[in-house]
């Protein structure tokens, strides 16, 4: 089964955006990381790829998980998902029927 309307357009929302493909692209390439380290990785600010990460998990493409470092500081573990978005006309189609009703200040 292929993702909902509503489910697309949030996975396409949050990939467009050239610092959250390179977030996915990173935890891809790197696995599991802390945000510190993707910011440098990144060369980013860690309040800014907070509000990416924030994005990108809203939709489902990272997963996050607090931990504790050997000297008990909390340090906060993203990863990809594994998703698979299919972009066909057919796909788009069906998608398109499931979508919720927009609301008025959609409009």
């Amino acid at each position: 089964m292929g993702l909902t309307g509503d489910q697309l357009l949030s996975k396409l929302a949050a990939l467009a955006n050239p610092h959250r493909l390179r977030v996915v692209a990173a935890l891809a390439a790197n696995g599991r990381t802390y945000v510190s380290q993707l910011a440098r990785e990144l060369g980013i600010s860690r309040p800014l790829l907070h509000l990416h990460l924030h994005k990108l998990e809203e939709s489902g493409l990272v997963t996050s998980k607090y931990e504790l470092s050997p000297d008990g500081k909390a340090l906060n573990f993203f990863e990809v998902t594994d998703f698979a978005i299919e972009l066909t006309p057919a796909a788009v189609a069906a998608a398109a029927a499931s979508l919720s009703a927009p609301n008025k200040s959609d409009e």
